[in-house]
């Protein structure tokens, strides 16, 4: 018998304080996935594409609503001309457009209008939010716009007939990106180049599922994941499909 080839395990418990049961992924919580962005992503286009440094850029901030929205435009105030290469163009163009039902940050340039490109003289290639929270000492998540900071998180409730949610965490997989997802040459949680973190998930992207889940709920799960590794060691946990491969 053939084990499938996305096989993960998983881990759930009744939340504390509300009615809401908790699913993680622990396949890919406790996985060495890590971002590579400009260390040989090859980003989310139909070809590689690596040589254009856009990572997950390349079509925008899918915003979540109008508070992220108001968020973005918050930020985008702070950002300074040396932190954003586009900072005219967002200035007079929006920051914000809408097509086909999507609404997202401006693309300029075939990609994000916040993604500084190879080349520019300011404070260097990547997200023009990153400089601006490294320069005021705050974390992304305080400063990107809403999915930038989740992916590669994907937080999805259900709702059942007596009004009980359950609540999964997982990797943020080709289907969450639409049915465009299916096309992308290359995803990174699928892949092992991508799987070379000196950590494990759930320990790099702390602030990330703090912020989801709130701060008793990730006590809990890092109980558990850490007391597995006291008795067991890492070599207890399922290997991520994309290293068993």
């Amino acid at each position: 018998m053939h084990s499938p080839e996305d096989l993960h395990e998983w881990v759930s418990f009744e939340d504390p304080t509300e009615q809401r049961t908790w699913i993680f992924d622990v396949t890919f919580l406790t996985s060495s996935w890590t971002c590579i962005f400009g260390r040989g992503c090859k980003g989310v286009l139909t070809e590689d594409f690596a040589e254009a440094v856009q990572g997950c850029c390349s079509y925008g901030a899918h915003v979540t609503g109008p508070d992220d929205v108001a968020h973005i435009e918050e930020m985008a105030s702070r950002l300074t001309d040396s932190q954003w290469q586009f900072r005219e163009v967002g200035l007079t163009q929006g920051l914000i457009q809408s097509s086909d039902d999507e609404t997202t940050t401006l693309i300029h340039e075939d990609a994000c209008v916040f993604l500084n490109r190879p080349g520019f003289d300011g404070d260097g290639l990547g997200c023009a939010f990153h400089h601006l929270a490294e320069s005021q000492g705050l974390h992304h998540v305080d400063v990107m716009p809403e999915v930038c900071w989740l992916v590669p998180l994907r937080q999805v409730d259900e709702t059942d007939q007596l009004g009980h949610v359950t609540s999964t965490i997982r990797e943020w997989k080709r289907r969450d990106w639409g049915e465009g997802g299916e096309e992308f040459h290359w995803w990174c949680t699928e892949s092992a180049d991508a799987h070379v973190g000196s950590t494990m998930v759930y320990q790099n992207l702390e602030r990330e599922l703090t912020q989801l889940v709130g701060q008793e709920v990730f006590s809990t799960l890092v109980e558990y994941l850490e007391m597995r590794q006291s008795d067991l060691g890492t070599a207890v946990f399922l290997p991520h499909p994309a290293v068993r491969r």
